[in-house]
Order: C-alpha cells, then structure tokens, then sequence
C-alpha cells in the first residue's frame, strides 16, 4: 500500500498560480503511476493529470492543458501539480492519487488516495 497526503492548496484569485504536492509513503513511490483528479461541488471527480511511473509521460484533462504541469520526483517521494492562469472554473478539491496500473486514466482505475486539498480561485 501506499498512504498519500495533499498540501499546498489555498486561495489564489484568477489569473494566479498554486502548486499542489503530494508527499507519499509506504510501499516504492516510483512503483506507482500518479495521478491528480478533482472534484467540485455537485460535479463528478475528474482526472486533471496522470502520470507515468518514471515521469516520462504525462497525460492532461482537456481543461487544463496548457496551463497545468505534473511532474514527480521519486527520491522525494513526492508528486507536484503546477497551477498557472487559474480560472475560477478551477475551484474544487484536489486528489492525489496512485495506482499499480501500467497505465491509467480514469478515477476507477487508481486504488490510493488522499485525503484531498481545497483550491479556491476568485475572479
């Protein structure tokens, strides 16, 4: 297993930037294909951004391409989620998340995850 904790979250007004961490522990970071998703009031959990065991490849949600970067650094256990020109349809809470998978995209295929950090953008 491995246990996942979000920090970094916060309110920032549009236009502005946030990065998100996620440190992880337990069983081998760089095992685990990581991924952010989030989850806004009356609205389904939605992938942000995935990415591959080594940090090679990295896959993005429509909305935030362009303007969101993922990246890992698996001597510090630790996963990142680079927030830049924030819109307020941004706001929600954001997940960490991890799975075994070779690859993985969809909410249902990741097994761990955190607990969760709120965004909050203002326009």
């Amino acid at each position: 297993q491995v246990q996942l904790v979000e920090s970094g979250g916060g309110l920032v007004q549009a236009g502005g930037s946030l990065r998100l961490s996620c440190a992880a522990s337990g069983r081998t970071f760089s095992a685990y294909v990581m991924g952010w998703f989030r989850q806004a009031p009356g609205k389904e959990r939605e992938i942000v951004a995935a990415i591959s065991r080594a940090g090679g490849a990295a896959h993005y949600g429509d909305s935030v391409k362009g303007r969101f970067t993922i990246s890992r650094d698996n001597a510090k256990n630790t996963l990142y989620l680079q927030m830049n020109n924030l819109e307020s349809e941004d706001t929600a809470v954001y997940y960490c998340a991890a799975t075994a998978r070779a690859i993985a995209f969809a909410t249902e295929e990741f097994a761990y995850w955190g607990q969760g950090t709120q965004v909050t953008v203002s326009s």
